[in-house]
């Protein structure tokens, strides 16, 4: 009889992003199959696979014990996120029992589907560093009498996820530095430098903004630059190990002594960079944007502001109320509003006023009405108007010379 072959092993999951490539987040559903594809038959006694997400850090340092005597201090850590196990093929018998369930896999592809939950918690995001990495795998083993077991592994992303949709990371940051620089006992002008952007929570592909001001006046020609930054700080034993690197950089003219210099939203682009991982006992990942003046001969002038990269993008709405509020924020408007105009200004001019007597000469109106009408005229002009009241202040006369009470109108009252 001749033993078949297993010509291939392979894990796919299912859930795939456009990029084909299998993301998830704490609380997800992860389900995928494995493939056996073999030739003849191929006698099987069990196929497991293994969920595991870890963080691990790992470095060295180099110690001193004498003069002659010098060691090697290992630093590591780690910490387990996932661990999931099941079998695909076969059960799982006691150390004790002596039977042993084989199952026949004949030529051809064979499929088998896995799944399983991640846990409900903040998960750390998938990283690789210099120092350290948070990785998430499966692992198929497939286990056949008398031949070593046959193993693959597939890793897949997590993202723990930051919505910079979030007041604290849609303010604005915003920064100041000055220096004087100094030869022996001769100092020359200062250097100054103001910087702003419009949020601190940006994602990859994202630009970023930068206004700034940049003043010489010192006796060196300066450039100003700005860079992306990511900190990474690894943790173990107590002991932390950082490490900086630039992942974006800009450039500006340069600026001769005596000149200043403004950038009105110069565009930094974000590259595809890990998000920042801010939970994890043994890694840290930071970001900042750090606009500096390049001194030549000279410690350069730096103002770093913090950034948060996210994986929730911007909202179309937010944008929007941010643009408004800054473009509301730009009018000048007035200290204080125009004062409403007095009762003396809306009354009729003195024209206006002999006008409409000119008027009533002509009209059916006696000289002792004419003089009655021209002294109210003139009293309304300095009076005025008069406070409500429901009695009638012209009331006409009624039986025995009573005064008649006008009828209440209002239903409501």
């Amino acid at each position: 009889m001749v033993l078949g072959k297993v010509k291939t092993l392979a894990v796919y999951f299912d859930y795939l992003n456009d990029n084909n490539v299998p993301v998830y987040s704490g609380g997800d559903s992860v389900s995928g199959r494995v493939i056996i594809e073999v030739i003849g038959e191929v006698r099987v006694k069990t196929l497991n696979i293994t969920a595991r997400g870890v963080a691990k850090v790992r470095w060295t340092e180099s110690r001193n014990a004498g003069a002659n005597t010098a060691y090697t201090q290992n630093y590591t850590e780690e910490v387990e996120y996932l661990n999931h196990s099941d079998t695909l093929i076969g059960e799982e018998r006691d150390e004790d029992s002596t039977e042993e369930t084989l199952t026949v896999l004949n030529t051809g592809l064979h499929e088998f589907a896995f799944s399983f939950l991640l846990p409900q918690m903040p998960l750390a995001t998938s990283f690789e560093g210099k120092h350290g990495s948070v990785r998430y795998w499966v692992r198929a083993e497939l286990y056949r009498p008398w031949l070593l077991p046959f193993k693959v592994k597939k890793e897949f992303t997590v993202f723990e996820h930051i919505d910079i949709n979030t007041p604290l990371l849609l303010a604005p940051q915003a920064g100041t530095k000055d220096k004087t620089l100094c030869c022996w006992f001769c100092a020359s002008g200062p250097i100054s430098l103001s910087a702003k952007i419009e949020r601190k929570g940006y994602t990859p592909g994202e630009s970023i903004q930068i206004s700034a001001e940049v003043e010489n006046c010192s006796s060196r020609v300066v450039v100003p630059k700005a860079a992306l930054s990511q900190t990474q700080t690894y943790f173990a034993k107590g002991k932390a190990r950082q490490l900086q690197q630039q992942m974006a950089a800009l450039r500006g003219d340069t600026l001769p002594q005596g000149k200043s210099q403004s950038w009105d939203g110069k565009l930094l682009h974000i590259p595809p960079v890990s998000p920042s991982i801010l939970d994890c006992p043994l890694i840290r990942v930071e970001y900042s944007l750090v606009v500096y003046v390049d001194i030549p001969g000279g410690l350069n002038l730096s103002l770093s502001l913090p950034l948060v990269i996210g994986t929730i993008p911007l909202h179309a709405f937010t944008n929007r109320t941010s643009s408004i509020s800054s473009y509301c924020s730009s009018i000048s408007w007035p200290e204080r509003p125009e004062a409403p105009p007095s009762y003396s200004d809306l009354v009729v001019t003195e024209e206006q006023r002999w006008g409409c007597l000119e008027r009533c000469e002509g009209s059916e109106v006696n000289e002792e009405d004419q003089g009655t009408l021209r002294a109210y005229i003139t009293e309304f002009r300095y009076q005025p108007p008069p406070l409500y009241s429901e009695v009638d202040p012209n009331p006409e006369p009624g039986c025995g010379g009573q005064v008649v009470r006008r009828p209440d109108l209002c239903p409501s009252r």
